[in-house]
């Protein structure tokens, strides 16, 4: 059948041909007898255009859904001119005839997503940062909280860059006993002294980031003095004799230090309003949501796709299970919508991991009467009565649209009670930038 195709698609091609353009095979004159010397022309085969035509258009007749042939001669041929012309078409627009195929652009265009991606909230700046420019700000945030405290700021560099947290938990306490020392003991002239090279603050202290602000931010200066008994200098940490009139403050920054975490940026929920729509099910996600790579993901899903059949059969229903589970541990966070029994939506941002508690807090935050009772039903129609549950551990991601039931005993009061009800449940504020799902 391809070989009858070929051949028919450059049959037309050659037929096809205008008055004005140069035929591949040479018109037909009545038979002479030929002249000796001339020699019969051989007849001329596809040009290599009509030949990269044809093939182009067979491969993508290929990748269609199989239909049954055309059964006639003159249906053939008519399918036949129509790959040609479109060949042609797509030649003279400069671009390939895959970009033609309706199918294919519409495959390829991509859908506007749900949110245009994860932010977080700075507690020191209230900016709100994209997830890829999140460490960037974080240090350009401390950076900048020196010129306003520097000792908090130094605390907050050494909680927030040094990873290794039990590294961090040795050296802040040996830092933390050095400031005791001098609290305790302020006559004592040795415990004002920090000996640089000393093994303890060496393998301690001094491989962690922000230490040496945090000193010289709490009185300390650097000095080079004699080592007792011998010829020679060390560099010493001294603490400046104006602080022993400020020892409390040395307790302060002691406990600061020990009671200090991490610089976090909060995750920004992007609260939103949608009015009632039939696409409140339809979610596309950005890249942000996964903790893979967009190639990482279009590969896993090319070999899950291959072996699905065969991986269905031999599978029990323990290893299906722990299978979910492994993938819904590729997500970091989780796009919900709450469907209100008017059919507004409510959607928000949250990790993948945060307890389904948070949802409910959510939710109460944005109702009018934060005290009316309400239940949250999953996909199914499943109540999450479990709010300890992470959203992962629910089935709740990368995304998922939840419905909204009231407590029917207590909203029967209500209507018995005759009180008029506003038009939705959600606060003013949010119904005024209400937006449409689009």
């Amino acid at each position: 059948m391809r070989k009858f195709f070929q051949e028919m698609k450059a049959d037309l091609k050659f037929r096809s041909a205008g008055p004005g353009q140069k035929l591949s095979e040479p018109a037909r004159v009545p038979k002479e007898k030929p002249k000796a010397e001339a020699a019969p022309k051989p007849r001329q085969g596809p040009t290599d255009e009509a030949q990269m035509a044809a093939a182009a258009a067979l491969a993508r007749m290929e990748l269609k859904p199989k239909a049954k042939p055309p059964s006639s001669q003159g249906a053939i041929k008519n399918q036949v001119r129509k790959e040609l012309m479109a060949e042609a078409a797509a030649s003279e627009k400069g671009v390939s005839a895959d970009q033609e195929d309706p199918a294919f652009s519409d495959k390829e265009a991509a859908a506007e997503p749900s949110v245009s991606g994860i932010y977080f909230i700075c507690p020191l700046t209230s900016a709100v940062v994209r997830k890829d420019e999140k460490e960037k700000h974080i240090r350009e945030a401390i950076q900048s909280y020196f010129s306003v405290d520097p000792v908090a700021a130094s605390i907050m560099e050494i909680h927030t860059f040094n990873k290794d947290r039990e590294k961090v938990r040795v050296g802040v306490e040996t830092m933390a006993k050095y400031l005791d020392n001098i609290y305790l003991h302020p006559e004592e002239e040795k415990y004002r002294k920090i000996k640089l090279q000393n093994k303890v603050f060496q393998e301690r202290i001094n491989c962690l980031e922000g230490i040496h602000r945090f000193f010289q931010s709490v009185g300390f200066e650097t000095k080079t003095l004699p080592v007792p008994g011998q010829e020679t200098t060390e560099e010493y940490y001294v603490l400046k004799e104006e602080m022993l009139t400020k020892l409390e403050d040395l307790k302060d920054y002691k406990e600061q230090l020990l009671s200090c975490e991490p610089l976090r940026l909060q995750l920004d929920r992007q609260l939103c309003v949608f009015k009632p729509s039939p696409e409140a099910a339809r979610f596309e996600l950005p890249n942000d949501f996964y903790n893979l790579t967009a190639e990482e993901i279009k590969r896993e899903q090319r070999l899950r796709t291959e072996a699905v059949e065969k991986a269905s059969m031999l599978r029990t229903r323990a290893m299906r299970e722990k299978e979910e589970q492994r993938e819904m541990r590729k997500y970091n966070y989780t796009l919900l919508r709450v469907r209100f029994p008017d059919g507004y939506l409510l959607q928000g941002t949250f990790y993948a991991r945060e307890p389904v508690s948070v949802l409910y807090s959510f939710v109460r935050e944005a109702l009018r009467d934060n005290w009316l009772p309400f239940e949250l039903l999953g996909p199914g129609g499943l109540k999450l009565t479990e709010e300890n549950l992470a959203f992962n551990e629910c089935g709740l991601v990368p995304s998922a649209l939840l419905t909204l039931a009231w407590d029917a005993a207590v909203m029967s009061d209500i209507e018995a009670s005759g009180q008029e009800q506003p038009a939705s449940p959600l606060k003013p504020e949010l119904l005024s930038n209400v937006q449409t799902l689009s």
